[in-house]
C-alpha cells in the first residue's frame, strides 16, 4: 500500500514566537507521488515536513495519511535526515535491521535484499565507520526501507555529499521509489535534484511560510539530466521560483498603506 497525504489548512506559530511560521498550508499528495518542496531558508519546508512525519503538531489545522490524522510518528512513514545517524557500535546490516527491531518485525530477509537493492550487499558485516559518506546514506535508506513504509521523507540527505555521489544517491532514490511505488516528499535547496526527482514541486515563500506555486515535472524516468527537456524544466522551475518568491517576498515588505491602496485599485 501506498500513502495517500492531505495537508488540510495547516497554520504553526512555535511556542514563544509572535509571527507565525506557516500559514495557510494545503495540499493533497496522491499514492506513488513523488513531490519537492523547495524555498528559501527559512519558508519552513522542513517545518512542514516534519509535521508529515508525526514529530511536530501543527497549531492549526492537520495531516491525514490515507484518511488518518497524524498525531505520532510511524513505521509506515519514515524520514531521512541530513545526516544517517548510524550507531558506531553496529555493523551496516544490523544499522539497516534497526527500524524492524524497534517495530518488532520479523525480518525474513528483507534486510539482506534491501542491502543489495542499495548495492552494499558486500559490506553487511562491515563497522559503518569504515563506510564513505555516501554508502552511510544508503544504510539509512535501507533503514528506512526495511519497515515497508507508505510514504518516504527526504529531509535533505544528500546536502553534505559531494556532487557526483549526490547525483548519483538522488538517482538512486527516484529508481527505487518509483519500482516500489512509494509516495515520497522531499526537502530541498536544489532545483536540479528538485528536477531529478519529482513529479510535481510546491514552491514555498518565507515570514510566514506559504505555497505561492507549484509546477508538474512532466518528464520520463529514467530522467536523463544532460538532455534538452532537462535542462529546459530545470531553467523554468527556476524562472517561476524566482518570479514566485521575489513577487511573494516584495508583497511582504510593503507597508500596509500600499497594500491596501493596491487591494482597493484592483
Amino acid at each position: 500500500m501506498t500513502a495517500n497525504v492531505s495537508i488540510d489548512y495547516i497554520n504553526h506559530t512555535y511556542k514563544g514566537q509572535v509571527e507565525p511560521t506557516l500559514v495557510d498550508i494545503a495540499a493533497n499528495i496522491e499514492p506513488g507521488e513523488k513531490l519537492a518542496l523547495i524555498g528559501r531558508s527559512g519558508c519552513g519546508k522542513s517545518t512542514l515536513l516534519h509535521m508529515l512525519a508525526g514529530l511536530l503538531i501543527p497549531t492549526e489545522g492537520c495531516v491525514r495519511i490515507n484518511g488518518h490524522q497524524v498525531i505520532k510518528p510511524s513505521a509506515k512513514w519514515n524520514m531521512m535526515f541530513q545526516k544517517p545517524s548510524l550507531y558506531p557500535w553496529m555493523n551496516v546490516r544490523q544499522n539497516a535491521q534497526l527500524g524492524l527491531d524497534l517495530a518488532g518485525i520479523k525480518d525474513d530477509g528483507k534486510v539482506d535484499e534491501l542491502l543489495e537493492l542499495v548495492g552494499l550487499s558486500d559490506k553487511s558485516e562491515a563497522s559503518v565507520q569504515s563506510l564513505s559518506g555516501g554508502q552511510q546514506q544508503r544504510v539509512a535508506l535501507a533503514r528506512s526501507l526495511a519497515t515497508t513504509p507508505e510514504l518516504l521523507l527526504l529531509d535533505e540527505p544528500f546536502s553534505a555529499l559531494d556532487a557526483f555521489t549526490r547525483s548519483a544517491l538522488q538517482d538512486e532514490v527516484a529508481r527505487i521509489t518509483h519500482q516500489q511505488k512509494l509516495t515520497m516528499v522531499m526537502v530541498t535547496h536544489d532545483i536540479e535534484e528538485a528536477v531529478a526527482m519529482a513529479d510535481r514541486v510546491l514552491i514555498m515563500s518565507a515570514n510566514p511560510g506559504r505555497i505561492v506555486g507549484e509546477m508538474k515535472v512532466e518528464l520520463p524516468y529514467p530522467r536523463e539530466r544532460a538532455s534538452q527537456q532537462f535542462s529546459k524544466t530545470r531553467e523554468d522551475l527556476m524562472k517561476q521560483f524566482d518570479s514566485l518568491v521575489g513577487n511573494a517576498s516584495q508583497a511582504e515588505s510593503e507597508p500596509e498603506s500600499e497594500k491596501k491602496s493596491d487591494r482597493e485599485a484592483a
